[in-house]
């Protein structure tokens, strides 16, 4: 049974605090600059096309060795350049509400850099705070931590996302996105007041060619492949699910007040809740444990989608579904997350994070483009079948990469030989 103490320690409130910081921008070039854009004017093809902004959460693995190789000269590794990237945020949100697209030249190009800017600094804030949960969560803690993260974020994306919009709705674009920077504000105190995390330092100083030193450590561990397969595949299911939902529900039947209050309400409550059903659990079992159970969880879950075709627009069918699904989402994340965080090396924590948060999402790049296509021609029935079936390959790895019995103590060493928690890396040797 957990104790008090054990559910709000310091290092488990900062992981909250700290997915509120990582949540609040994402929406900002998902939900607020489509809304803006279309009223604005612009044709669909140009909103479709804004999505590409978003690109540097996927290339953040290119620049997230800096975070771990050079220390600024104030306040630490970690929240030196966390201070950077927020002021970095609160000043290009900021001005993202005076770009203007709709109105005179060039407005579009600068929202357009302005935008990619917020994406940019928001990837390079989740790199370093993913290193930063890493260093300061003992291996023991990682999975109720990943809740805790989980919990903050998308109580992040929901004052953005909805916040912004009744803010834009009543008053007006320019105030919407200031007052998003303002609810940055807060990141700087927390970010002032808290403690840098005891990480590892690596031990080769930064010059040319150290930056590839985070990749060859991790491309040197045995079955690296299987286990960047795995993390390819494991949400693969519901994540190709996902793109397709909200057309699902409106050529069913429903309305769309009937989607924004089933869908939001016990979507994000089913989430709520799985994330913190998934720390617990992953706590007791462990995190190899619980990506079994969870990732059976979400293959079934999916199939409820093929349940509510055939059921129709029915409102009771689709709360059940739509809580059910991001319940199981939670469990799932939050054990997936905290798996990819004890994969890193504490050495380069921000660098091999970033890795393997971009493979990750390469599904949702990728797929996304094709599942319109798909369900068109496999009907709504046989597609959400599809989704569920697809997750078999992630399953089918578990035994591989995540065997039932390798993990009692959340020892490190029970996922790489020889552990890797106090372990350095020289990139001109192979290490031992």
């Amino acid at each position: 049974m957990l104790l008090p103490h054990q559910l709000f320690s310091k290092p488990l409130c900062l992981s909250f605090l700290m997915g509120i910081l990582s949540g609040l921008p994402l929406m900002v070039t998902i939900t607020l600059l489509q809304a803006w854009a279309s009223e604005s004017g612009i044709s669909l093809g140009k909103i479709g096309l804004l999505a590409l902004v978003g690109l540097p959460y996927s290339l953040k693995f290119i620049w997230a060795p800096l975070f771990d190789y050079i220390s600024l000269p104030f306040l630490g590794r970690r929240r030196g350049w966390l201070l950077v990237t927020q002021i970095g945020l609160i000043l290009t949100i900021s001005a993202l509400g005076f770009s203007n697209p709709g109105n005179r030249p060039g407005g579009l190009v600068l929202l357009i850099t302005l935008a990619t800017s917020i994406t940019f600094f928001s990837a390079s804030q989740d790199s370093i705070i993913d290193a930063f949960r890493r260093e300061d969560l003992q291996d023991h803690e990682l999975g109720l931590g990943s809740s805790y993260y989980v919990y903050g974020y998308r109580l992040g994306m929901l004052i953005t996302g909805s916040g912004g919009l009744f803010i834009a709705d009543f008053f007006s674009w320019q105030l919407t996105f200031l007052s998003v920077a303002c609810c940055l504000l807060p990141g700087l105190l927390l970010t002032l007041s808290c403690s840098e995390p005891v990480g590892i330092h690596p031990s080769t100083p930064y010059r040319q060619g150290s930056l590839l030193a985070p990749f060859a450590e991790f491309f040197q561990r045995p079955k690296v492949l299987w286990i960047l397969l795995f993390i390819l595949c494991y949400k693969l299911g519901d994540t190709l699910a996902q793109t397709m939902t909200m057309p699902f529900y409106l050529d069913l039947g429903f309305s769309k007040s009937e989607i924004a209050t089933i869908v939001k309400l016990f979507g994000f409550w089913g989430t709520i809740v799985g994330a913190g059903l998934g720390g617990i659990f992953i706590m007791r079992l462990g995190i190899s444990r619980g990506l079994w159970i969870f990732g059976l969880l979400q293959m079934i879950s999916t199939a409820g989608f093929s349940l509510l075709a055939l059921k129709g627009a029915d409102l009771s069918w689709l709360a059940l579904v739509v809580a059910a699904e991001n319940c199981s989402a939670g469990m799932g994340t939050a054990a997936f997350i905290a798996y990819m965080a004890k994969l890193t090396n504490k050495q380069f924590s921000a660098s091999q994070y970033a890795l393997l948060s971009s493979i990750m999402g390469i599904p949702r790049v990728i797929l996304a483009s094709s599942s319109g296509f798909m369900a068109s021609s496999l009907g709504w029935f046989w597609f959400f079948l599809f989704c569920s079936l697809i997750a078999l390959p992630g399953l089918l790895l578990l035994p591989k990469c995540a065997p039932w019995a390798q993990e009692e103590d959340g020892d490190t060493k029970s996922l790489f030989p020889g552990g890797l928690k106090n372990r350095s890396f020289h990139p001109n040797h192979s290490s031992p």
